[in-house]
C-alpha cells in the first residue's frame, strides 16, 4: 500500500513565511481536494512534493516503487504531432516493444537458451506494463478529453493554451501512476469533459491530490479536503460541502468559546482591580495567578468574504428583455450554429452552457451587437441597458489604481468606493494597487464590480468566475443573487450556475435547448432524456434483432425445404439408376446379390442387438458421453439396415 507522508513541512520567501508545520498523508485510492485562498501557497507546496521546489524544513516521503504524475498550469512540449506527444508517455513500453521484435528476429535464426531467457524477461515486462493496449488507452483518454482522430496528426505547437493544458492532463492520466497531482485540472475543460474527468478519477486506483476552485468538481471527486489557510493545513474527512459545513461549525464554536473566555477575563480583571488593595487582596492575587496561567484562545484572521450591500436599483425595462430569432453564424466553411431562437424575460437569471467550440461566446457577441448574424434578428426590449463582461476586460484602465478606476469612472466618494471594493475582497491598501499589476482573478473582480455599477439592467457575462478563487466566486454569486435586474451568463462553474440561474440554455451541435431550472435541474432532465433515448435505442435494436432473427429463421426453413427437395430428387434418381442396373442383371447375378444383401442385413441386425445390449448396460448409462456415442451409433445402424432392406426389396421385386 503506497503512501505519501508529509511531516512538518515549511517554506518561506525571505522574511515572508508562506506555510509551516504542514502535516498530512495521502494513500493510494485517496481523493484529496486541496483548497485555500489565492496566494496561500498551494501550488508551491505541490511543487515541493514533486521536488521542483526546495523547502526549508520537514520531510516528504514516498514508497520507493511509487510513480507520480503531475499536471501543472503551464504546458511545455518537445514538438511533433499530438499522437507522438502522447506516445512519449509510453517511451519505455515502446522501447521494450522494439527490443521484443529484435529478439524475435534473433530467435527465428537460432534458438540459443540465453536469447530465449532474455526474450521471456522482455515479454513479461512488456505485458506487465500494458504493452498490448497502450494505443487503446491513448484513444480512450484523448477522446474523453475532447480530442479527435484528426487531431492526432496535428503539430502539438499549433494547439491553443487550453488544448495544451488538456494534453498535459491526458499525458498524466495515460500511465495511471500511483499518485496524481493536479493543479487546476478543470481549467479550459467544458462541462462534458469535466464530467468525464470526474468519472475517470472516481474509479482511479491511485492517490489523487487536486488543487481546484471548482466546488462542484470537488464535491463529486474528493473524499477528503486539506485546507491551507493561515500558513498551515487542516484536514477534513469528506467532500467540499462537508468541509465547508464543518469549518463553519468549528469557527462558530471557537468564536463562542473565545467570547466566553473574554467575558471571564473581563470579570476576573474587574475583580482584581477592585480588591487588589483591600481585604480580599490575597484572593485577587490568586485570581491574577490563574489569569496568568490561562491559555488564551486566539481567533484566526477572518477569511475575506462578501459583505452584503445593495447596488442602486437599475431602471425598469420591458418584460421582454431580449429576443433572439432565427440567428445563425458561420466562419468560412465552418457552421457554428443555425436558426437559433430564444427569449429572455425581465428578472431571469439565465445560464448558457455547452461544449467548447459550440459558439457560446459568439452568440453573446451577436446579442450585444459585436457580431451580426446573416439570418434572423436580435430585438432588445424598451429601456434595456446592456452591461457586457468579456473575458479580456477591455474596459479596464491599466495605469489607474483600483480606487481611481471607480472614482474617476463613476464619481464615487472614497468611502463609498472602499465599501464597494471591500465587498469584492479589496481591503485597506489593496485599493491603491495599480490595475496593470493585478492578477487575472483580481482584474476580473474589478471588471465585475464596474459592471454592477454601470446601472445596466441586463448583464451579459462571459465566464465571470474564470481565474477567481473560491471566496471571490462566492462574492460574485452573492452580488448576482442580490442583483434585481436580468442576466445571461456563460460559465463552466456548475456550483455557480446552481446558485444564480433559474433557466439553462444548452448550445450543442448547432442547436439550442431550453431547460426551465438551474444546472442541477438541467443535468437531471438531460440524464432522463439520455436514459429515454438509450431505452428507445435498445428497443429499436431489440426489434431489429427480432426482425433479423425472423428473417434468418425463414431463410433456414427455406434452405431446409430446398435441401429436402434436392435430397428427395437425388434419392429418386439413385433409385431409378439402381432399378435400371438390376433390370440389366442376369437371374444368377441377381440371386447372388440378394444372398449378399441378406447376409449383410443379418450382420447389421446382430450389430444392432449388440448396441442395444450396450445401451442397457448401467455403467454406460452412468457415462453421459459414452451413452450419447452409442445412441448415435444405434441410430446410424438402424438407418443402414433400412437402406439394405430397400435394396433387397428392389432386387426381389425386379
Amino acid at each position: 500500500m503506497g503512501m505519501l507522508k508529509v511531516t512538518g513541512l515549511a517554506k518561506s520567501f525571505g522574511i515572508h513565511d508562506l506555510f509551516h508545520d504542514v502535516n498530512f498523508e495521502v494513500s493510494r485510492g485517496d481523493k484529496v481536494g486541496f483548497v485555500g485562498p489565492n496566494g496561500a501557497g498551494k501550488t508551491t507546496l505541490m511543487r515541493c512534493l514533486m521536488g521542483q521546489e526546495e523547502y526549508d524544513a520537514g520531510s516528504i516521503q514516498f514508497d520507493s516503487a511509487d510513480t507520480v504524475g503531475y499536471v501543472e498550469q503551464q504546458a511545455d512540449f518537445a514538438g511533433g504531432t499530438l499522437y507522438e506527444e502522447f506516445q512519449r508517455a509510453f517511451a519505455d513500453i515502446i522501447e521494450l516493444g522494439e527490443r521484443k521484435k529484435r529478439l524475435e528476429q534473433e530467435i527465428a535464426v537460432h534458438h540459443d537458451e540465453e536469447t530465449m531467457t532474455e526474450y521471456s524477461r522482455v515479454m513479461n515486462r512488456f505485458e506487465q506494463l500494458g504493452g498490448y493496449d497502450y494505443e487503446s488507452r491513448i484513444r480512450r483518454v484523448a477522446f474523453g478529453l475532447g480530442f479527435t482522430e484528426e487531431d492526432f496528426k496535428k503539430d502539438v505547437g499549433h494547439f491553443s493554451g487550453g488544448q495544451k493544458t488538456r494534453i498535459c492532463l491526458a499525458k498524466a492520466l495515460l500511465r495511471e501512476p500511483d499518485f496524481l497531482f493536479l493543479d487546476e485540472p478543470t481549467n479550459h475543460l467544458d462541462i462534458r469533459m469535466t464530467e468525464w474527468l470526474e468519472s475517470f478519477l472516481q474509479s482511479y486506483h491511485g492517490g489523487v491530490l487536486i488543487i481546484s476552485h471548482d466546488r462542484y468538481f470537488l464535491d463529486r471527486v474528493a473524499t477528503r479536503m486539506i485546507d491551507l489557510d493561515n500558513k498551515t493545513v487542516t484536514t477534513y474527512e469528506g467532500n467540499y460541502t462537508y468541509y465547508m459545513r464543518v469549518k463553519t461549525q468549528r469557527r462558530e464554536a471557537l468564536k463562542t468559546a473565545y467570547e466566553k473566555q473574554q467575558e471571564h477575563i473581563h470579570k476576573t480583571e474587574e475583580y482584581i482591580r477592585r480588591f487588589k488593595a483591600g481585604i480580599k487582596a490575597k484572593q485577587a492575587r490568586g485570581r491574577q495567578s490563574q489569569l496568568n496561567r490561562l491559555e488564551r484562545i486566539v481567533l484566526p484572521p477572518e477569511t475575506a468574504t462578501f459583505n452584503y450591500f445593495a447596488f442602486h436599483k437599475p431602471p425598469e425595462c420591458a418584460q421582454r428583455v431580449a429576443e433572439v430569432e432565427d440567428v445563425s453564424m458561420s466562419f468560412g466553411p465552418h457552421e457554428v450554429f443555425e436558426h437559433i431562437s430564444f427569449l429572455i424575460r425581465n428578472g431571469d437569471g439565465v445560464a448558457l452552457v455547452g461544449p467548447n467550440g459550440a459558439g457560446k461566446t459568439t452568440l453573446l457577441r451577436i446579442l450585444v451587437g459585436e457580431l451580426e448574424s446573416p439570418t434572423g434578428r436580435v430585438k432588445i426590449g424598451s429601456r434595456v441597458k446592456i452591461g457586457y463582461f468579456s473575458q479580456q476586460h477591455e474596459g479596464l484602465h491599466m495605469d489607474n489604481t483600483i480606487l481611481e478606476e471607480l472614482q474617476y469612472e463613476y464619481g464615487i466618494e472614497e468611502e463609498q468606493a472602499r465599501k464597494y471594493l471591500g465587498a469584492f475582497l479589496f481591503h485597506g491598501d489593496d485599493v491603491l494597487r495599480r490595475i496593470g499589476d493585478l492578477s487575472g482573478g483580481e482584474q476580473s473582480r474589478v471588471a465585475f464590480l464596474k459592471l454592477m455599477l454601470t446601472g445596466a439592467n441586463f448583464l451579459v457575462l462571459d465566464e465571470p468566475t474564470n481565474h477567481l478563487d473560491i471566496p471571490a466566486r462566492e462574492a460574485v454569486e452573492e452580488a448576482l443573487m442580490a442583483y434585481p435586474g436580468t442576466f445571461l451568463a456563460v460559465s463552466h462553474d456548475r456550483y455557480f450556475l446552481d446558485k444564480v440561474a433559474n433557466c439553462t440554455l444548452e448550445l450543442a451541435d448547432g442547436k439550442l435547448t431550453e431547460y426551465l431550472g438551474n444546472y442541477s435541474y438541467y443535468q437531471m432532465k438531460r440524464q432522463a432524456e439520455e436514459e429515454a433515448a438509450a431505452e428507445e435505442r435498445a428497443e429499436r435494436e431489440k426489434a431489429e434483432q427480432a426482425r433479423r432473427e425472423k428473417e434468418k429463421a425463414a431463410e433456414r426453413v427455406k434452405a431446409s425445404a430446398e435441401a429436402e427437395k434436392h435430397r428427395e430428387e437425388r434419392a429418386a434418381k439413385s433409385q431409378q439408376e439402381q432399378q435400371n442396373r438390376i433390370q440389366g442383371m442376369s437371374s444368377a447375378k441377381r440371386e447372388e446379390a440378394v444372398q449378399r444383401l441378406e447376409a449383410q442385413i443379418a450382420m447389421a441386425e446382430a450389430e444392432l442387438k449388440g448396441l442395444e445390449f450396450e445401451m442397457n448396460d448401467p455403467s454406460v448409462q452412468a457415462d453421459p458421453a459414452k451413452s450419447q456415442e452409442i445412441a448415435e451409433a444405434y441410430a446410424a445402424k438402424e438407418e443402414e439396415i433400412e437402406q439394405l432392406y430397400d435394396k433387397w426389396g428392389m432386387m426381389t421385386e425386379a
